[in-house]
């Protein structure tokens, strides 16, 4: 009876093997990273794909691409392999790192809205809530997604906005949209904090003797 692969071995080699082929005039790289998060969650070892191989590959390019390298001209498989298995662990750490932020923020926001009470705070978990979903929102489309009128969202989202959730990213009087600041700079500041884990690991390497 065949084995079965295990899934992150799996990945790691079809990623060798399809940046080998290298089928298209453009965009290997962009398909080959994203056919490792694919295969993890078509695999059901992601619930969504939440893990992208692409910074650590890039702050350790040097060595990526001699990785890549020596597995076709060498066939160094296992060097490959335990160069993967180190960029999973990193990005995974910082994920769950970022998610622990981002859920800690929600619950912080959450409560804030509760305790400023009144009637508008009741409209104004259902706006922070879409604004959880989508970080960017507009007085406009809320109000049609949420089934409220112009008013009642506009009163909502200043409400928010008073408690330092949502802030007004155009600097316009018309068509303003309203961006939930802290959540976005929590996403936007995983990578840095990734970047600092790959480097540590790759510093933490030793290079095996040719």
């Amino acid at each position: 009876m065949p084995t079965r692969t295990p899934t992150l071995l799996k990945a790691g080699l079809a990623h060798v093997q399809f940046e080998t082929i290298h089928p298209f005039l453009d965009g290997n790289g962009r398909v080959g990273r994203l056919l490792i998060t694919l295969i993890l969650s078509a695999e059901q070892m992601l619930r969504a794909p939440m893990l992208y191989l692409s910074l650590y590959f890039k702050d350790n390019r040097a060595e990526y691409y001699e990785r890549l390298q020596r597995v076709r001209t060498h066939g160094e498989w296992e060097e490959w392999m335990r160069f993967f298995y180190e960029g999973v662990a990193l990005v995974a750490e910082q994920a769950s790192e970022t998610t622990d932020a981002v859920m800690q923020l929600f619950d912080r926001n959450q409560r804030a809205v509760v305790m400023r009470g009144g009637r508008a705070a009741v409209t104004a978990l259902r706006v922070f809530e879409l604004a959880k979903k989508k970080a960017v929102i507009s007085i406009p489309d809320a109000a049609r997604e949420l089934g409220l009128s112009h008013p009642t969202t506009s009163m909502a989202v200043k409400f928010l906005e008073q408690a330092g959730i949502l802030v007004e990213a155009t600097g316009k009087q018309r068509d303003r949209r309203y961006i939930y600041d802290e959540y976005v700079r929590i996403l936007c500041d995983g990578p840095k904090v990734a970047s600092g884990l790959a480097d540590g690991g790759a510093r933490r390497r030793k290079k095996k003797p040719r």
